[in-house]
């Protein structure tokens, strides 16, 4: 396979996470080393492919959700990895024009390749931002120019929260967030789990500790932590294709993924 264009100042030597996701969903933008720690997760966990692609769906659905029927029209997704077909912002904006949004992530490729796909898209920035600091990421002039912080946003933590470690307090960081956004907000979470093949899933997790950054398997009860001070709305923290499911969606997948959905009172 011929290798893509190197962006100045990128590792491509050390497996990436967010390189190994889009070469699940069928992308691109990955590498030797990203491909070769793919196929060692592969080994273990075969269904990896369908289940990233479930989760893109599952963020869909919610997107579509929160436009159409919790009439959100700001979207904050953390953790963005590289664009791919069904970006939150062309989701949202087939249910309403006016819908903006900002994309934040801490890797450099993901901030290079999403600024020149989106960045002359309207109402959508890229911005940096890093998970463990809500304080700097929502102070940030660029996403300050797009999204009002007076008004109801959507933050969008699709396959990210297990990327940290229980020592960096990952339920701290999304507190910080729900006490800075305003009544009316919504959180959107999805998180690896090992509820199911238990053993692949920490083969799995062993293969990304070599990554740019390690995989957390957490059980319901502690990913459920995370919606405190929330409201969850149906159908409440469930497997990825239970999660309101539509006529796609597959219902042969194992429970690799908790995800859900919960509204600011």
């Amino acid at each position: 396979m011929d290798e893509r264009p190197v962006p100045g100042g990128i590792d491509v030597t050390t497996p990436n996470v967010a390189r190994m996701y889009d070469y699940y969903l069928g992308g691109k933008d990955n590498y030797e080393a990203d491909r070769a720690a793919a196929a060692e997760v592969l080994k273990s966990a075969p269904q990896a492919p369908a289940l990233a692609r479930e989760n893109r769906a599952f963020l869909g659905r919610v997107v579509r959700y929160l436009a159409r029927d919790a009439g959100v029209r700001q979207f904050l997704d953390v953790g963005a990895g590289l664009p791919t077909q069904g970006n939150v912002h062309e989701v949202a904006r087939r249910e309403t024009e006016d819908a903006r949004v900002v994309y934040a992530d801490n890797d450099p490729i993901v901030l290079t390749h999403g600024r020149a796909l989106l960045g002359t898209t309207p109402g959508t920035v890229v911005v940096p931002g890093d998970l463990r600091d809500p304080s700097a990421l929502l102070a940030d002039p660029d996403l300050r120019a797009v999204l009002d912080l007076d008004e109801p946003v959507a933050l969008l933590l699709i396959s990210v929260l297990h990327c940290l470690d229980d020592e960096e307090d990952p339920w701290a960081a999304v507190a910080g967030f729900r006490d800075a956004l305003p009544s009316g907000s919504h959180l959107a979470i999805s998180h690896i789990t090992a509820a199911d093949h238990g053993a692949a899933a920490t083969a799995g997790a062993r293969v990304y500790r070599r990554a740019n950054t390690g995989m957390t398997l957490r059980d319901r009860d502690a990913i459920t932590r995370f919606f405190e001070g929330f409201d969850l709305v149906d159908p409440g923290v469930v497997r990825l294709t239970d999660w309101r499911p539509d006529s796609r969606t597959r219902n042969d997948l194992p429970t690799w993924y908790w995800c859900g959905v919960a509204r600011k009172p």
